[in-house]
């Protein structure tokens, strides 16, 4: 089957891929060397045989490109002579859906990076729901009905207007997040527009919440517009602090492809049969050496999608 194998751009912010000891580090030395990030994970790509792109979080996001490349068609330009393109861009440094109060912000947000997306030839917008709070945390945060219904109203809103600019919305499930279990998934499945609101499961994400990301995609197939491709050791057992440090506190749950506990056959299968099946997009959670891990997915995802595991 034909597919483009895609990363995000997460994959690359490991400090010891750029030689730095620490995230601190690589922060401080990527506010001055911002065209040497995009040289070389462009460069790093092409090697890699990887011809897909999630724009992330900072510095692998729409702003970092326009201030690097100038624009979107600039930046479309120079992919173009690479073999490579935009697929998809994950909405990381956005307004919060359950903080921001003027949901016209939302919109605008949205619009703006639609209309970039547009630039470089990319169609899907992905987003994620707010985080959930800590358990035991005073008020709590319950994800219900009510809270459910107010996510399914902005979703179907920003969706509409990016539709309008030939953009789709993808919300994606992220781990401690109100998105997070799977009945957190069919609830705001079963209160969203299939017309103007798609999904984006992440096996990894899926997996640490105790589901299965099979049953997930198999279910839901006709939602699924893109997909992360990520392994997982298991569930998460106990209860993380959720603050600014969650991401970096999941990362040690995530593990090599094909060394967790995602039945990627399966998975492989189910994708197969959903709108997003032509784009495999393998995220790697800061990785250390991104060319053989990358290299190493690749391969797998190859085994999986013709059914040779």
């Amino acid at each position: 089957m034909d597919y483009t194998v895609a990363t995000d751009l997460v994959t690359f912010h490991h400090p010891a891929f750029w030689g730095k000891g620490t995230n601190a580090e690589l922060r401080s030395w990527l506010d001055g060397h911002l065209d040497q990030f995009w040289s070389t994970v462009l460069t790093t790509l092409v090697s890699t045989g990887v011809k897909g792109l999630e724009l992330t979080f900072s510095p692998g996001s729409i702003n970092d490109v326009a201030k690097c490349f100038g624009s979107g068609l600039a930046f479309k330009s120079e992919l173009d002579r690479r073999g490579l393109r935009v697929v998809s861009a994950f909405i990381a440094d956005g307004p919060k859906w359950d903080t921001t109060t003027d949901l016209a912000v939302v919109v605008a947000d949205a619009q703006r990076r639609a209309t970039f997306l547009r630039e470089v030839g990319a169609e899907i917008l992905v987003a994620s729901l707010p985080m959930r709070r800590t358990f035991g945390a005073k008020p709590p945060l319950f994800v219900d009905h009510t809270f459910m219904a107010r996510m399914a109203d902005i979703a179907h809103v920003v969706g509409e207007a990016v539709s309008e600019l030939g953009l789709k919305l993808a919300v994606h499930t992220e781990s401690n997040s109100t998105l997070w279990y799977e009945r957190d998934i069919d609830l705001f499945m079963v209160m969203t527009d299939p017309c103007y609101v798609w999904l984006c499961p992440d096996s990894c994400h899926i997996s640490l919440g105790g589901g299965d990301p099979v049953r997930v995609a198999q279910k839901h197939n006709q939602r699924i517009i893109l997909a992360h491709w990520k392994d997982a050791s298991g569930p998460i057992t106990e209860n993380l602090v959720i603050d600014q440090t969650i991401y970096e506190q999941q990362q040690r749950y995530m593990v090599n492809f094909g060394s967790g506990v995602v039945d990627w056959r399966g998975w492989a299968a189910a994708m197969k049969r959903t709108p997003g099946k032509d784009i495999a997009l393998i995220e790697l959670d800061a990785a250390s050496d991104p060319i053989g891990q990358l290299g190493a997915g690749t391969q797998l995802v190859a085994n999986a999608l013709n059914d040779r595991l």
